[in-house]
């Protein structure tokens, strides 16, 4: 297969992927209404994470320096605080106005899980 098909074919499944996270249904039903491999599903979403963390870790990716994106440029959404994408891709939403020591604490607790 080419460089040129293997592309077209992460780009599917990582816009797939996202869709499925959106979705609100279980992988399995997502994958049922589709007409797609559950395996497959999941060996992709598998091997682009990979690759995402391989990429992540020779960019210099949390070697402590901080990087930031717009997340939307809809008007007002600037007023929900920040995000953070998270080591594994979760994201956390942080709201204006939240209590420092309550931030601290949440953070403490995913930096014990290992995020």
């Amino acid at each position: 297969m080419s460089k040129r098909q293997d592309e077209a074919k992460a780009r599917f499944w990582q816009g797939t992927i996202r869709e499925a996270a959106r979705s609100g249904v279980s992988i399995r039903e997502f994958c049922r209404q589709r007409k797609l491999n559950v395996a497959q599903f999941y060996w992709w979403r598998r091997r682009l994470k990979e690759t995402w963390r391989r990429t992540m870790r020779n960019s210099g990716a949390g070697s402590g320096v901080a990087s930031f994106a717009l997340v939307s440029d809809e008007p007002g959404a600037a007023d929900a605080g920040i995000e953070l994408v998270l080591g594994d891709g979760r994201r956390l939403r942080i709201g204006r106005g939240v209590d420092e020591a309550t931030l601290r604490s949440v953070l403490a607790a995913l930096q014990a899980q290992g995020c």
